[in-house]
């Protein structure tokens, strides 16, 4: 008995915060940079994670992004929908799991003209050993997400 009132209680509490969860729309971290200064355009035009410039940079959904060059911030510029990552931005596969984690921007997927990103070598393998899975059950955790209320 002592077990099973343990357990519930564990399962009570994990989903508190799950529920309880809030995030920002877009994953940039106490520096409000996106993608950690990495450049979303690049992984669609040169298919490589490229570091981002100070010098080229916009604001978009309350975060600083960086690009390498004028015409990939212009490429971004007229239509950041296209070129922002999905799910804010977050590892895709831990928004799969009903949860949300830094990146790596080095681990990355472009699918279908979208853009995912994930935390590690690790996970990428995970990720891209399901794809379509994970990015059913990320679609579906994000809408959940977004309705929640973000951080300051």
């Amino acid at each position: 008995m002592k077990y099973l009132l343990a357990t519930l209680g564990l399962i009570f509490a994990l989903s508190l915060g799950t529920q309880a969860k809030e995030i920002k729309p877009i994953n940039s971290g106490i520096t409000k940079v996106a993608i950690k200064g990495y450049d979303t355009v690049n992984y669609f035009t040169e298919k490589k994670p490229a570091k981002g410039s100070k010098e080229f940079s916009t604001s978009y959904m309350g975060a600083t992004w960086h690009f390498k060059n004028q015409v990939n911030l212009d490429l971004f510029n007229a239509s950041p929908e296209k070129y922002a990552p999905q799910y804010g931005g977050y590892c895709a596969y831990a928004v799969s799991q009903n949860d949300t984690a830094k990146i790596d921007p080095t681990q990355w997927t472009v699918l279908e003209n979208r853009l995912y990103l994930n935390y590690n070598k690790k996970i990428q393998k995970k990720w891209n050993a399901d794809r379509a899975n994970y990015i059913t059950l990320a679609n579906v955790n994000w809408q959940k997400f977004k309705k929640k209320k973000p951080k300051n």
